[in-house]
């Protein structure tokens, strides 16, 4: 690799990170352009930094170490360097040892970014690179009383050894990643996005770029919002033209403001943004609140504008929420920020919202407040150019003042991680979810992507636990169940009311969901009391054989209903509240103050019932409160991968496929899907391809009979008539009668000659790309029905073990795989083993855009791949795999 060009390096490995204080970096390979900038680097160095990195003074770099050091083959020998804005922080590097698969590593981090978890990042970052280069170990030798280095390698997740020798700790372990090591990354990551975010929710200061003295313009609005809402931090309005805003000291520039800035709100035109950028970044602010728009909504020129406005401000160190946003949100008392352009703080919560769409935020802060839904953050992040949903995912899992996520998506950035960070969240705070966009298909799916019925699609939210609901309003229904009552302990539920026509549309609703009645519906009657009617809310409370209860009532004419709903409130207050209520009372929407309980500052909270202007609506918000419920009870699964895969044998063959083809999406030869397929212990029944009569009968007594012969064209193999197909043939003469009929049909010389595998039920395996959530693995049986009925279950990769049992059991048809009416039941642990390994060969090569095993033919002995097809490409989904790094500034996401 000498003579590799030292400024080629894979694009791949340079990346925007985040670090433990929440601030950002860009990490790269080091190019020979940069030797001046490892001058001034080492220049900055202490002299006990020098000493710990290289055992001794070191005072500068002689010219022969700074050639070494800033050329590199980006394959024996790779170095990265962490870079803030122009100048080098940080470097880390790695040599081959001898041709071998060991190398030694080292870095160094400058004194005044020690602490920020720099060293962490490079040894991610160094050992992905190592490991695609051959690489399997690594050693280093560090100074023993350098206690923050040996602190890197030891909190690392890696097995490492260690021997001491006169105070230089000689080091060595294996960098394939590990449980341990997965773990540690992911934890990292949780805390520094979160942190990231906290910067932005929790600022001391604000600086209005863009203050208008003019009450209509976006800047006015904005100051004025921030000074309304009793900010407990400093607002600095920033004006050139004048002295002061609403009475508050103005200045020209941010760079004049004397005090530190953490948040800047810019309301200037699109193309002064810039300028404010470069303003922004001299004066050292945290984040960026961009609600100006005209960029990537505006066509091609406002998104390269937003694409450069986003990587300088990342390169700098800083976060970026927006542009064409309409802000953020923090209602905590020590906080009481509104940096929007919504004219009201909402009322208190402990409910988290996160929405892309600039246009609907003010709508949904005024639902939230009309509804009585109190927020603790929201945040409106516009084009989502930086900060997205899932930076407020790590964010919400570890704050204290959130207890349930709302989420208004458009798309996803990086939908693998969404997934993983949602199914963790969800495990302790629910996620409800409008998903827009659900009928779209990115263009660059269109050649691989077929269409998910919209039944697989809530079963793939199900599997993270997100909430999935169509609409705004079902959002809003369905979120105070969760922020008011608890979670109901199964799915049966009682019915209590004083009309027997409502009661019985809910009890109807009921079924349509899927939940149980404890009992027939309760009517009081029209003519009792609120006392009489509390009484029989209390009895269907305190049932043990009611999980949940749903409370309807048509007011009578003598009795003013309010009276109905105090007695209700105080008799489900007065019990103690352990299962969850709704009603519907009054027509109300929302929570009314007769059926709320508030907190000490006046917001309704926790014990509040919930009503909803029709049964339907109630029971429907408890429906989904209750398979919510159903699946944190399931138990989690496990990660895993089956015995006897080869991953760095499939990774190689992927490489040098889609090498051979320049990188083209690409359906395999049968033979290179067999040698693909066989890295992951999954079999195709042999089989060969014959071009005469004379081939397929020698063929066949290879493969030893009974044989069957198959058509080359699929789409004659496929037809329910099996005209394509013949089977059984247990002699020569057979096969060729056989072969000269294929090919009479056909019009075909060649047809494949397999060996008959054990009778069974067809099955299909699959792999997809899907723009919401990545790569799916489906399952259900062949055939016509089956796919005319979109009879098929879906999961995203990763898979538990959990997740593949259950996939086999979703279709319809799935009965006929258990011994349906009498029959011996298929192998469905072999099945099972087949899913993982699917999932596994996904996980590992995101290259695979498409595959399909069909039929898999299940039966008592085993499953049995009959067929497969698979697709090379580009990946079109963003893997979630790989060191640390922030979502790649692409416009195609």
């Amino acid at each position: 690799m000498a003579g590799r060009d030292p400024f080629d390096y894979p694009r791949d490995w340079e990346a925007d990170v985040v670090l433990s204080d929440g601030g950002t970096v860009h990490l790269r390979p080091i190019v020979p352009s940069d030797a001046d900038g490892l001058v001034a680097f080492h220049a900055k160095l202490s002299e006990r930094t020098r000493y710990f990195r290289y055992f001794g003074a070191y005072p500068r770099i002689p010219e022969k170490d700074l050639k070494r050091f800033s050329t590199v083959d980006h394959h024996d020998r790779v170095a990265f360097a962490a870079f803030l804005g122009d100048d080098i922080v940080a470097v880390g590097r790695y040599e081959r040892l001898d041709h071998g698969p060991s190398a030694e590593v080292a870095f160094v981090v400058s004194d005044a970014h020690q602490g920020r978890g720099l060293g962490s990042i490079l040894l991610e970052h160094l050992a992905a690179a190592a490991s695609e280069c051959g690489l399997r170990r690594f050693v280093a030798e560090v100074l023993a009383e350098n206690a923050a280095m040996v602190r890197v390698f030891r909190d690392a997740g890696y097995q490492v050894s260690r021997e001491i020798e006169e105070g230089v700790l000689h080091l060595e372990f294996d960098i394939d990643p590990t449980e341990e090591s997965l773990a540690v990354a992911r934890s990292r990551e949780q805390a520094a996005e979160a942190r990231s975010v906290h910067n932005l929710l929790h600022p001391r200061s604000v600086a209005v770029i863009g203050a208008s003295t003019e009450p209509g313009k976006v800047g006015h609005v904005a100051f004025v919002n921030l000074l309304a809402a009793a900010f407990t931090g400093t607002v600095y309005p920033v004006n050139p033209e004048h002295r002061s805003v609403r009475g508050v000291r103005a200045y020209p520039s941010v760079l004049d403001i004397p005090d530190p800035v953490d948040l800047a709100l810019v309301a200037v035109p699109a193309e002064a943004v810039e300028s404010v950028l470069d303003a922004c970044l001299a004066k050292g602010v945290k984040t960026l609140l961009i609600v100006s728009s005209g960029f990537a909504e505006a066509g091609p020129h406002g998104l390269h504008a937003e694409l450069r406005l986003v990587g300088e401000a990342r390169a700098h160190g800083m976060r970026v929420v927006g542009p064409n946003a309409l802000g953020v949100l923090n209602t905590a008392p020590g906080i009481r920020l509104n940096a929007t352009l919504a004219p009201r703080l909402p009322g208190r919560g402990r409910t988290g919202f996160f929405c892309q769409s600039g246009a609907l935020g003010t709508a949904i802060l005024a639902d939230a407040e009309a509804r009585g839904l109190g927020l603790s953050t929201f945040v409106s992040a516009g084009n989502r150019a930086d900060v997205s949903g899932n930076d407020l995912l790590q964010y919400w899992e570890t704050d204290p003042d959130t207890d349930l996520v709302l989420l208004y998506l458009e798309s996803f950035g990086n939908p693998r991680k969404f997934a993983r960070l949602a199914r963790r969240l969800a495990r302790t705070k629910p996620i409800v979810a409008v998903k827009s966009g659900r009928h779209a298909v990115r263009p660059q799916l269109a050649a691989t992507s077929t269409e998910i019925d919209e039944a697989s699609v809530q079963a793939l939210f199900e599997q993270a636990g997100v909430v999935r609901v169509e609409s705004l309003a079902q959002l809003f229904d369905t979120a105070l169940v969760f922020a008011h009552q608890p979670l109901p302990a199964g799915p049966r539920i009682g019915i209590v009311g004083n009309s027997s026509a409502i009661g019985l549309l809910a009890a109807d609703t009921a079924r349509m969901q899927g939940l149980r009645l404890a009992s027939d519906p309760v009517d009081i009657g029209p003519q009792a009391g609120p006392e009489d009617f509390a009484k029989a809310v209390g009895e269907a409370l305190t049932s043990p054989d009611t999980d949940a209860l749903v409370v309807v009532f048509a007011p009578p004419i003598a009795i003013p209903g309010t009276a109905y709903a105090r007695a209700v409130r105080e008799t489900v207050v007065e019990l103690g509240l352990h299962k969850p209520i709704v009603s519907t009372f009054l027509a109300a929407e929302g929570v009314p103050d007769e059926l709320a309980v508030f907190s000490d500052d006046g917001v309704p909270t926790r014990g509040s019932i919930p009503s909803y202007p029709s049964p339907e609506r109630a029971v429907n918000a408890l429906a989904r409160v209750v398979r919510y419920a159903a699946w944190r009870q399931r138990p989690q699964g496990t990660l895993v991968r089956p015995a006897g895969i080869h991953t760095e044998q499939a990774q190689g063959l992927v490489r040098e496929l889609l090498e051979t083809e320049n990188g083209k999406t690409t359906l395999l030869s049968d033979t290179d899907v067999v040698r693909l397929l066989g890295c992951y212990g999954i079999d195709v029944v042999p089989f060969r391809v014959a071009s005469t009569v004379d081939e397929a009968v020698t063929a066949a007594a290879e493969l030893g009979y009974p044989v069957t012969l198959k058509a080359v064209d699929e789409r004659l193999r496929g037809r329910p008539d099996l005209a394509g197909v013949r089977l059984d043939l247990a002699s020569e003469d057979s096969v060729r009668t056989a072969y000269e009929t294929l090919r009479e049909i056909s019009g075909d010389d060649d047809v494949y000659v397999q060996r008959m595998a054990p009778k069974g039920l067809s099955c299909v395996i699959g792999l997809q790309d899907d723009p919401s959530f990545g790569t799916l693995v489906s399952f259900g049986l062949s055939g016509l029905v089956s796919t005319l009925l979109g009879d098929r279950a879906y999961r995203a990769v990763p898979l538990t073990d959990v997740d593949a049992a259950t996939l086999l059991r979703e279709p319809r048809t799935a009965p006929l795989l258990t011994g349906y009416r009498g029959d011996e039941p298929a192998d469905l642990a072999a099945l099972q083993d087949m899913v993982l390994r699917v999932a596994a060969l996904a996980e590992d090569n995101p290259e695979v855009r498409s595959l399909v095993l069909d039929p898999i033919l299940a039966s008592p002995d085993g499953a049995f791949v009959a067929n497969a097809r698979l697709v090379l490409g580009p990946p079109p989904s963003r893997p979630d795999t790989g060191p640390r790094r922030l979502r790649a500034i692409n416009p195609l996401d």
